[in-house]
């Protein structure tokens, strides 16, 4: 999981891209990348850290031109310490093309082989990132015959992409001297998001995004999600061609942004985040009912920020006082997202403190968003004892994860997740609370989709179902001793 965005802008983009990737900080905190073009020039800066320590003024200033992209990155494939698998990433033929990428590509093994053996090109790093682009590379070269580079030129070559790739991915690319090219994996897992504005003069602005609060924070117009398998390729002057560019395309998103990863505020393929969350506390409600006696609770604690809408939906519909009694210290990443275990223990206590006052005594019924390795949720579960609780009882308004997440999050290993191989009352009794309420897969898949077209989410860390088709037990066993190593 990262976040990307590309502008096309009549004035420069370096001060757009910047504030845009402090909007997107959430989606990972590991590194952050901006590339710009100045006529056939690129300009990059990239570093480890969040956004406002990566960048100088110096850095900013180097970062010319009305046209680029940037990314945060939240590590997935490749090593978070290593500063050169940050992106963007570079090629110099054909043109010249950067590229960003939100996902997580799943053949990597015979794309590294393909790469060497047959294209003759050299990936410098670990990254599927690189990889991605040196594919499109190869692609976009074998289809030029002369000097220019026309738009079916560059639809073709992402065809032949996906003919190629496998998993999710949403890429910004800049091709110099020409434009801006942005597509979406063909079951559009990750997402992707195109807006637009009007300037004084008439010309046309042009911005994609991983989410639309970007869009709406810097005055464009939604137009539409990217849709899945398709092309859009802007021109230096503004031009947006788009082109769907894979046979049997379907609209597949993943589940977990809408539970945890996106900021409440945007909107994703046509479901509003907040409201879906909403929903999910509702439908979390009613099975707490049925497993429970609600007299037991006293009140109903959100853990802060993501499960908050789930909590108060959960308080209001079991008629039962909603009290925030963890406190969040904001300087603190998100703990899910941290590289490496160790690092996420430490940071739960920094990240959040128990007040006394609120827990003494009392039946504490706690919604969370997910619990994935148990970490945080055994530290939280501690914590509303310490504090004086008499009963803790942990929820979560998504279903158990029992299985490895592929497609970009950072989910490797079933011997991480703390509900592999678990029932529920043992799962319970590993976090040390007195009952555990779980939301069940149709549940969530009915709040995430309803009032909409959306007929299937990617939820394979809840199912072990993997929309691609081409996930096997074997690959996942692949990844977990490399993970693992």
């Amino acid at each position: 999981m990262c976040g990307i965005v590309g502008i096309v802008s009549t004035e420069p983009v370096n001060q757009q891209i910047y504030d845009s990737l402090l909007l997107l900080q959430h989606r990972g905190q590991d590194s952050t990348g901006i590339a710009t073009a100045d006529g056939p020039v690129f300009h990059m800066a990239k570093a480890r850290g969040q956004v406002r320590e990566a960048f100088r003024t110096r850095d900013m200033r180097s970062l010319l031109g009305n046209i680029g992209l940037g990314h945060v990155r939240y590590t997935t494939k490749g090593a978070a310490e290593r500063e050169e698998e940050a992106q963007p990433f570079y090629v110099n033929a054909p043109y010249g093309i950067i590229l960003v990428h939100n996902g997580n590509l799943t053949n990597t093994r015979e794309l590294s082989g393909d790469l060497f053996s047959i294209d003759r090109r050299h990936v410098n790093s670990t990254s599927d990132t690189e990889m991605l682009l040196n594919v499109l590379a190869t692609e976009l070269q074998g289809q030029i015959t002369g000097l220019e580079l026309d738009p079916d030129q560059v639809f073709r070559a992402v065809e032949l992409v996906h003919e190629r790739v496998e998993g999710s991915y949403a890429v910004i690319s800049l091709i110099a001297g020409y434009g801006l090219l942005a597509f979406r994996d063909p079951y559009g897992i990750r997402p992707l998001i195109l807006g637009k504005r009007v300037t004084e003069s008439g010309s046309d602005e042009w911005i994609v995004a991983s989410e639309s609060l970007v869009l709406e924070n810097g005055d464009y117009e939604i137009v539409r999600d990217v849709d899945p398998g398709e092309a859009i390729f802007i021109t230096l002057d503004g031009e947006m061609i788009s082109r769907q560019c894979a046979p049997n395309p379907r609209l597949v998103p993943c589940s977990f942004e809408y539970v945890y990863l996106a900021r409440p505020d945007s909107v994703m393929n046509g479901i509003s985040v907040y409201e879906a969350r909403l929903r999910m506390g509702d439908r979390l409600a009613t099975t707490i009912e049925t497993h429970m006696d609600k007299g037991d609770i006293d009140v109903v604690m959100p853990i802060p920020d993501s499960s908050r809408p789930a909590a108060m939906q959960v308080a209001q519909k079991l008629g039962i006082e909603y009290r925030e009694g963890f406190y969040k210290n904001r300087y603190v990443g998100r703990t899910f997202i941290m590289p490496g275990q160790a690092q996420r223990r430490r940071s739960v206590r920094q990240k959040l403190n128990a007040m006394g006052t609120e827990f003494k005594g009392k039946n504490i019924l706690i919604v969370d968003d997910s619990i994935v390795r148990g970490t945080t949720s055994k530290e939280i579960v501690e914590m509303a004892r310490a504090a004086g609780a008499n009963k803790v009882t942990f929820t979560s308004a998504a279903p158990p994860v029992r299985f490895p997440h592929v497609y970009g999050i950072n989910m490797p290993s079933r011997q991480e997740l703390v509900a592999h191989g678990r029932k529920i009352p043992e799962i319970a009794r590993e976090l040390g609370a007195d009952h555990m309420i779980y939301q069940e897969v149709v549940d969530l898949q009915a709040a995430i989709t309803q009032g909409t077209s959306i007929e299937q989410l990617d939820m394979s860390c809840f199912t072990g179902d993997y929309v691609t088709g081409t996930v096997t037990e074997e690959y996942l066993e692949w990844v977990e001793k490399t993970q693992l190593s």
